[in-house]
């Protein structure tokens, strides 16, 4: 196991898509390991280093709200602009009033999270590249709050507040540090790259211990 560290990612709307819903964006009940894995790689990330989530603890009490809006049902196309550059004409936009649908969104609010996780080396690392050399950057950058990416809570439009949690930090209890048992049920756990070309979903039997879900004592399945 590599160097570990516990953040707290908070922020007032969540939305953790479940993959089985394609029609209207509904979240899961809490964050995904993946999802806390994408904050973390937003902070600090390089090839020769891995994020990977060991424990969630739910600070917050699980509440939803939905919304209505209009969305772009098209995506532009990356084969069509390839096109248009090598011909030098042709059209590139997409008209929002033809492609406009409404899509219903069930979401969190109110979301905090302690994270907990550590990195390991890939076989990108060279020589240089230490443990101790990684974990001290990654605290250096947490401390400032500094990131490559704006960090996001499922959607880019719901920022996420992250900090590093350190011996003396007073963090609030779990609203769920009385129940013993709270299933949540299958999650999302990450997707497997195996093949480039056809990643493949890998899931989890979620279940709060107290408030804290142990995702590295988890069974993963596809």
């Amino acid at each position: 196991m590599g160097y570990g560290i516990t953040v707290r990612i908070k922020g007032p709307c969540a939305c953790f898509t479940r993959p089985e819903l394609h029609t209207e964006r509904t979240s899961y009940d809490v964050i995904t390991p993946s999802a806390a894995r994408g904050i973390l790689e937003a902070c600090y990330w390089k090839p020769a280093i891995r994020w990977i989530i060991d424990g969630i603890t739910v600070l917050n009490p699980i509440k939803f709200e939905s919304i209505r809006r209009n969305e772009v049902g098209d995506k532009a196309s990356f084969d069509n602009a390839k096109s248009v550059m090598g011909k030098g004409s042709g059209v590139l936009g997409i008209s929002a009033t033809e492609k406009r649908q409404q899509r219903n969104t069930l979401y969190l609010t109110d979301v905090d999270y302690l994270v907990e996780a550590h990195f390991e080396l890939t076989d990108q690392a060279e020589a240089d590249d230490t443990p101790e050399k990684h974990y001290n950057i990654a605290l250096r950058r947490l401390r400032k709050g500094q990131c490559f990416s704006a960090p996001y809570l499922g959607c880019r439009e719901f920022a996420a507040d992250v900090h590093l949690i350190e011996n003396g930090d007073v963090v609030p209890t779990s609203y769920y540090a009385a129940e013993e048992n709270h299933d949540l049920g299958y999650m999302l756990y990450d997707l497997d790259f195996s093949d480039p070309d056809r990643p493949e979903p890998l899931f989890f039997r979620a279940a709060m211990v107290y408030g804290r879900i142990d995702v590295a004592g988890a069974e993963v399945i596809k």
